[in-house]
């Protein structure tokens, strides 16, 4: 693989802990860099679709993933008063290997995923990032803030929305872009009701509920701002109660039980698609430094670990970084693009109060096309 020189991944994330096990276990040398001295993983529950668990089975770590979060198969899409109107399939992939959807803890699969990048053996730089950047036809050049400097056949970056390596080798590339909508996510007890995802369409807010593990679960409510709000934590639970007025069933019960000592984690939503190609040279992007999406198909970290394992085959089959690179791009753009624009859509469509119907048509549309191989 390139001569066997290292390789540098920028990133501690979804992503950046993807390429370095999938790059580790073909048997290159990894190093993972990630400025947090403490690798710390930030926000509630994320939701895992069937390609998503099916990218964690290619990873390695799929039965983990299972025994930790919470599986279940199909989509119940419901009314502001509770009341189920459709049902979305999430079919098992992988002849029925793979199961269709499911959730499980940030924390969690950030624990998975570096348990298995140290017990690889990949070499692990906390505190640090990528000062700057030098390329020749053969190795990278790499400063880093702490003052060292190393060269590498390949740099992945895997730093996320505001990445420091896309600065580098795009500095004219595009700003990450406020999309008009915010997302509040909700931690709490699941009820034995909830064993699926729930989406409440209709109302004024697009609000949902997914299990992600046997007694947890996570409720997300998107809604649209036009500027990008910041709120004390003192005061979310009183906002998010006000957003979920008129909303009956479960959704009233749990308004009636935040209080400030409520689990909110609230951000405004962001999103980057970057032009191809995502690589210069001999350093590349992945994840949300390349196609930062919103969460509205929830294929945000299963398109980061989709990148990692298809840069890995393609530097193992191409003998030359270039090649790999355009053979990458080639498997990749239209996918994540794809992703990106469709969740930007059915923001849209949030926003816009469109019929249930329309929205639920593109969703299945989407959800379709993420199952096919990659």
């Amino acid at each position: 693989m390139f001569n066997k020189q290292p390789i540098l991944v920028v990133g501690g994330g979804i992503a950046g802990m993807s390429a370095a096990i999938a790059f580790r276990s073909a048997g290159a040398e990894v190093e993972l860099v990630d400025l947090d001295p403490q690798w710390r993983v930030y926000g509630a529950g994320i939701t895992i679709t069937g390609p998503t668990l099916r990218a964690f089975k290619a990873l390695g770590i799929l039965d983990q993933v299972v025994e930790a979060g919470y599986t279940a198969e199909g989509l119940n899409v419901c009314d502001v008063d509770g009341e189920v109107r459709h049902q979305v399939m999430t079919p098992r992939l992988d002849g029925g290997a793979v199961p269709g959807a499911g959730g499980i803890l940030r924390p969690t699969l950030h624990r998975i995923l570096s348990e298995r990048t140290l017990a690889l053996g990949v070499k692990v730089a906390l505190g640090v990032t990528v000062d700057a950047l030098e390329q020749t036809d053969s190795q990278a050049n790499v400063r880093f803030s702490d003052g060292r400097t190393g060269s590498y056949a390949l740099v992945v970056g895997a730093d996320g929305l505001f990445s420091r390596v896309r600065d580098l080798i795009f500095p004219m590339a595009p700003k990450p872009r406020y999309t008009g909508q915010a997302c509040w996510r909700l931690m709490m007890a699941r009820p034995a009701a909830i064993d699926r995802r729930h989406f409440y369409l209709g109302g004024p807010v697009k609000i949902g509920l997914n299990p992600v593990s046997r007694d947890e679960m996570y409720m997300f409510l998107l809604h649209p701002s036009e500027q990008k709000l910041r709120f004390d934590d003192s005061e979310l639970h009183l906002r998010l109660g006000q957003l979920m007025e008129g909303y009956g069933g479960v959704l009233a019960e749990i308004r009636a039980g935040l209080s400030p000592q409520s689990r909110i984690v609230y951000r405004p939503l962001e999103g980057i698609l970057v032009p191809q190609p995502w690589y210069h040279g001999r350093a590349v992007l992945i994840g949300d430094a390349a196609h930062a999406t919103t969460p509205q198909l929830a294929s945000g970290a299963g398109l980061a670990v989709e990148d990692a394992l298809v840069l890995q085959q393609e530097c193992s089959n191409t003998p030359d970084v270039a090649g790999a690179l355009a053979c990458f791009m080639r498997r990749r753009f239209e996918r994540c693009r794809m992703v990106v624009e469709n969740s930007l859509e059915l923001g849209r469509l949030e926003v816009a109060c469109a019929p249930v119907a329309v929205h639920t048509a593109l969703l299945e549309t989407s959800l379709a096309e993420l199952a096919k191989p990659i």
